[in-house]
């Protein structure tokens, strides 16, 4: 298999639903590259080869090497379209990238410490409010994913956009923006297993003094 980061494709003359449909037809995934100085390029990438890149997280947040008909660029993947019931890609963009522009995409957060969290060993519940965020940088410097630490989080506490230490040279888009947007990250919950205890016990109870009230009634019509 050839490197991860790196996508074989060749170049499509024909555009249009029906071509796309017959390079699918082929086991093939249309795609266009765009971006730069270049004109927007159609091209095409073997079905079976692109599901083994997607299978790494890391495909998604990294500078890749567009091979194509044998001349390599460099780009990212900026959108995927997936066949609603199929394990299928159905087209592919992807967007030059300029050494000397700031980019935006959108990187995976890693959650760190989970299982030794402060709240999770006192019986909470960590949820996850997000799963990646977009940042803004320059090629050289994008962030493979983002690491959050959970370790001293403690029931009823939560991370915030803010609270994140993004690497140098690492901007957060939404948070530059006007206004507030300093969104949950991920929090800490009380877990309800000792309320749904409770119900259990009290639904038991009920259950008993019906049988009782049962019992002393057929007895009575003996």
């Amino acid at each position: 298999m050839s490197n991860v980061f790196e996508f074989v494709a060749k170049n499509r003359d024909q555009s249009g639903k029906s071509s796309a449909k017959a390079v699918r037809r082929d086991g093939q995934v249309p795609a266009v590259v765009y971006g730069g100085e270049a004109s927007p390029q159609s091209i095409v990438l073997i079905q079976n080869e692109v599901n083994k890149h997607l299978n790494h997280e890391a495909v998604y947040s990294h500078i890749l090497d567009l091979k194509i008909d044998g001349k390599t660029e460099k780009a990212i993947l900026k959108d995927i379209q997936r066949h609603p019931a199929k394990n299928q890609v159905m087209h592919m963009d992807f967007m030059r990238v300029n050494a000397e522009e700031a980019l935006k995409v959108k990187v995976p957060l890693h959650f760190m410490n989970e299982e030794t969290c402060v709240g999770f060993k006192a019986g909470g519940v960590i949820t996850h409010a997000m799963v990646d965020v977009e940042v803004s940088c320059l090629p050289a410097l994008l962030p493979e994913y983002i690491e959050i630490d959970l370790s001293d989080l403690d029931i009823g506490d939560s991370i915030h956009l803010t609270d994140i230490v993004f690497p140098e040279g690492v901007e957060c888009v939404i948070l530059a923006q006007e206004g507030d947007h300093d969104h949950t990250v991920a929090q800490v919950v009380k877990t309800k297993v000792v309320a749904e205890d409770d119900d259990v016990e009290e639904g038991e109870e009920s259950a008993a003094s019906e049988e009782g009230a049962s019992g002393d009634g057929d007895e009575k019509s003996d």
